[in-house]
């Protein structure tokens, strides 16, 4: 049977604020369910710093391999908020005052009373030729340019852009997944793993991720794959060697 080949994917975590701990992400774990939900691969997640030479790099390198790239962070009013200008360098395109970006902005802080300002007229600068995504919350919009979609770091706000991505792109099979809880040693059962692993190589993928609970040992070993018959056949015959322990 042929392989399935979904879409694949790429996440990338732009701040300093995330690589000096200050601030958990929780970006990518969202992103990462979400996607795989609907089946594309994320093969990759990386967190960088807001540097315009490392985003620039980073992202001109993963958009070629990847058929996505997501990016959170860095599209803010401030002076370290250096993603979107990045992002043009990267597409050698203009930085540019976008009209419809600064529409939405007027509107929005017109209806609180408030002034827009320099610092808030810069999240209304977008990289020419790219598609502006909506922002429910703040109005302050994210863009996609070609493969790679540029979403705000407050996890609120990211999550409301990425609820209107995700009905554009090109989805895939999402995987199915089996859980096996087994009350051992993990190394009592790798060697078995390994070789029911090799039996469905290109087809199913086994991990083994072990615990510690009240005293206890154990192992939830997690199948995973988008071929159903096949996911079974493994199931069964780890059941099969589990039950002979």
């Amino acid at each position: 049977m042929k392989k399935i080949k979904n879409p694949t994917a790429c996440i990338i975590i732009i701040g300093n604020e995330i690589l000096s701990g200050r601030t958990v992400d929780t970006n990518r774990d969202y992103l990462c369910k979400q996607l795989n939900a609907i089946g594309i691969d994320v093969i990759e997640s990386r967190i960088i710093k807001d540097d315009v030479k490392k985003i620039i790099s980073t992202v001109n390198e993963t958009r070629k391999k990847y058929d996505y790239i997501f990016t959170t962070g860095g599209i803010g009013p401030t002076h370290d908020d250096l993603t979107s200008a990045a992002i043009a360098k990267a597409f050698k395109v203009k930085l540019t005052k976008n009209k419809e970006a600064i529409k939405i902005l007027e509107k929005y802080y017109k209806k609180d009373l408030m002034p827009l300002n320099r610092a808030r007229q810069k999240m209304a600068f977008i990289p020419d030729k790219a598609e502006l995504l909506y922002n429910p919350i703040t109005k302050a919009a994210g863009f996609r340019i070609k493969n790679v979609y540029v979403m705000a770091g407050i996890p609120e706000i990211m999550k409301a852009m990425f609820k209107n991505i995700v009905k554009k792109i090109k989805a895939g099979h999402p995987e199915i997944s089996k859980t096996i809880l087994v009350n051992t040693a993990e190394s009592n059962i790798a060697e078995s793993l390994s070789k029911i692993q090799n039996e469905y190589i290109n087809e199913i993928e086994i991990g083994s991720y072990p615990f510690f609970q009240k005293g206890k040992r154990g192992v939830n070993v997690v199948l995973k794959g988008k071929n159903k018959k096949k996911l079974n056949e493994a199931q069964k015959k780890i059941k099969s060697f589990i039950n002979l322990l």
